[in-house]
Order: structure tokens, then sequence, then C-alpha cells
């Protein structure tokens, strides 16, 4: 008796489109109103620009800069600054606390994964909480490098998997799975990401965790600015109808009553992200 094994080749993995998913996300950003929450991290520009050792003189750009926590940052430092996103509302935030602060910044509409400059630059290349969200990973990280002078410095923060903001992704996404093949923006946030995607290009890689505290008036305070102005947030519920959206706010006070440190009804939330200086070889 003969047996027949038929052969199938592997199924090929489903490729997302990218494309179609930075139209998505640049709609998000744009929504709601960013600027209210972006302008509580400014702490996070101002540790990153102590940790690269900014000099006045040095020139620097902004990767997705939202609100311009970094670009503040830098410039305020002396350092001249180029501050590019491609939501045009929230450079215009940026530009306003620039201009309050006589502050002289260049600001350009820009994509991260496709940066309208010449290769090597910039003295310095920062993003906080920005181009981690690009759909093009690998892409926005070789954009990072080619515009960054040989010798010089990358500076992000990214959140990490394990704190808040990661679990936060992880919760909505439980109720709105992403496009097969899309990998979490927290990947960003991890020590094997970093070395794979910038280990080839860099001489050092330091990654030190530290912690942004979200401080809210209460659990159900943080999730009403949060559904009000942070666009992905904001786009989820608007995706969910009325019973998905009671899921969600439920999980999410649930989310933040593990991680509330306050010991009382206010919320007092420690966030971890990677502080990440890439030295370009």
């Amino acid at each position: 008796m003969t047996t027949i094994i038929e052969c199938f080749p592997p199924a090929e993995k489903p490729v997302p489109d990218l494309k179609a998913l930075k139209t998505k996300q640049q709609a998000a950003w744009s929504s709601g109103d960013y600027a209210i929450i972006g302008t509580t991290l400014q702490i996070v520009g101002e540790n990153l620009a102590e940790s690269m050792d900014l000099r006045a003189g040095h020139t620097v750009l902004d990767v997705a800069a939202g609100n311009g926590n970094a670009t503040l940052a830098t410039a305020r430092r002396g350092c001249e600054v180029t501050s590019t996103d491609y939501v045009e509302s929230l450079l215009a935030r940026a530009r306003r606390r620039a201009e309050a602060e006589g502050l002289q910044i260049q600001f350009k509409v820009a994509d991260a994964e496709n940066l309208p400059f010449a290769d090597a630059s910039f003295d310095a290349v920062v993003s906080t909480f920005g181009a981690m969200f690009s759909p093009d990973q690998d892409r926005t990280a070789a954009e990072l490098v080619r515009v960054t002078r040989p010798g010089c410095r990358i500076g992000l923060a990214n959140w990490t998997p394990e704190g808040f903001i990661g679990q936060l992704f992880k919760t909505i996404a439980k109720h709105l799975p992403p496009p097969t093949g899309v990998r979490s923006p927290a990947v960003w946030g991890t020590q094997s990401f970093l070395q794979s995607t910038f280990g080839a290009a860099a001489s050092t890689i330091a990654a030190e965790p530290r912690r942004f505290v979200f401080r809210y008036r209460s659990a159900p305070h943080f999730l009403d600015v949060f559904r009000t102005y942070y666009g992905p947030v904001l786009k989820a519920f608007e995706a969910l109808g009325e019973k998905g959206s009671k899921a969600l706010s439920s999980d999410i006070i649930e989310l933040v009553g593990r991680f509330n440190a306050s010991g009382d009804t206010t919320m007092v939330v420690p966030s971890e992200y990677l502080e990440v200086v890439v030295t370009r070889r």
C-alpha cells in the first residue's frame, strides 16, 4: 500500500498594510488634544537632554515631537533645534510654547519614516514617546540613524511593555486587537529591540529604566482625560460602542488600581519607560 503525502508550502505571514495603518494613526493623533497630556510629560524631555549632555550650539532634531517637550528642553540649553511631527496642529502648540519663552526653533511637518534631511545632518536626534508609535518601526529607526552624524547621539524615551502605559496598550488591544503582523509600540522599550535595531550602527547603547508618575484626582478623572484628549484612547472608545466602551472603562479603572501608589482616592501611578542614548559609530 502506497501512502501519498501531500506537501504544501508554509502559509505566508500576513503583511500588514502599513500605509493604511499610518493614515489611521495620523487621524488618531490629530483627534482630541494631545497637548493637554503632553505638557505633563515635560520632565521627561528635560531628563533626556541632561543624560545626552547636550551643549549650546549643537544642532538637534526632534522627531515626532508632539507639542514639543524635548524640543523646548534642548532649546533651553542653547541648542539649534528643528522640531518635526506629521500632525501640524501639534507643532502649532509647540510653536506657541516656544514663542512664549522667546526660543528660536525651526518647525517642520515631517514623517518619521521619511525625514526630509540629508544624511548626517544633526549632532543629536531625540524623540520622547514619539518615534515608537511609527507603523514601520525598522524604517523609522534607520531614519534616526541616517540623519545623525557619526560619533553623535540619538536620545529616546520609550514606554516599556511592563509599565503602566505598556499595560494600557495591552488592555486596549484586548478589546480592539491590532492588525495581524503589527508589533506593539512598546517593543521600543525593550533591550532586545534596541540591540537588534540599532546595534549594527551603534558604538554604545545605554538604556536606563526610569519612571514618569501620572498624577490625577482619581482613576475616573484619568480615564475621562485620556478618553477625551489622548487620540488613540479616544478612537478606541469611538470604535467600541456603548457596551464595549463600558467594558474597556472597567478594565482601565482596574488597571489604574493595580498600579496606583497613592494610598487614597487620588491617582499616583508610576509608569516605567526606558531612557535610551545611542551613540552612532
